[in-house]
């Protein structure tokens, strides 16, 4: 039942970005699930019967610019102080991809997991496996003015949703800054 269960969270987390994170602990749990982990999964089955109103509203805009906020969550796992990374990508303003993954790896700094993570999210791919290739691979793009790197404060870093538990004010602060809204009273 918990692998049917996640699996199907796993398919709704493709439209809810708010789920995403908690969907992504659960399903580390898929093969040895204990009961606080199913009662994990009821909790975000009840977010989602409260929060069934909120969705993404994708708008008109004169910003024709394209974001990609990411973020990485170093030695942050409890169980094995693997990385957690998560990246969102806004297009004209509106929340087009996100993820948020755990990776096999344990980054020895904060430094390499932010690597790392800049690298999952603008490739948008596992294959690049090694630090020193995800330095190189962003320094290349960075010289060719394919992309940009500006340091977000805490406060604005809309891939914090995706790799970690947040307060309720902090989440529905990032989850309207992403454009989930009450898509029955939109503002």
């Amino acid at each position: 039942m918990y692998q049917q269960l996640v699996g199907k969270l796993i398919y709704v987390s493709h439209t809810k970005p708010d789920i995403a994170f908690a969907v992504s602990v659960v399903s580390q749990y898929m093969h040895d699930p204990h009961q606080g982990h199913l009662d994990a999964v009821y909790r975000i089955l009840r977010y989602l019967k409260q929060s069934s109103y909120k969705g993404l509203l994708f708008k008109k805009t004169e910003d024709r610019s394209i974001q990609v906020f990411i973020y990485a969550d170093w030695a942050g796992s409890i169980d094995d102080r693997q990385l957690t990374s998560g990246y969102c990508t806004m297009i004209w303003e509106n929340l087009i991809t996100w993820r948020s993954k755990k990776h096999n790896v344990v980054a020895r700094s904060s430094v390499e997991a932010e690597f790392r993570a800049m690298a999952h999210g603008i490739f948008q791919h596992d294959r690049t496996k090694h630090v020193v290739v995800d330095r190189y691979f962003i320094k290349e793009k960075i010289e060719n003015n394919i992309i940009k790197i500006k340091h977000v404060n805490t406060g604005q870093q809309l891939a914090d949703i995706l790799i970690k538990g947040l307060s309720e004010k902090t989440f529905n602060y990032l989850l309207n800054k992403l454009g989930l809204i009450d898509i029955y009273h939109p503002a």
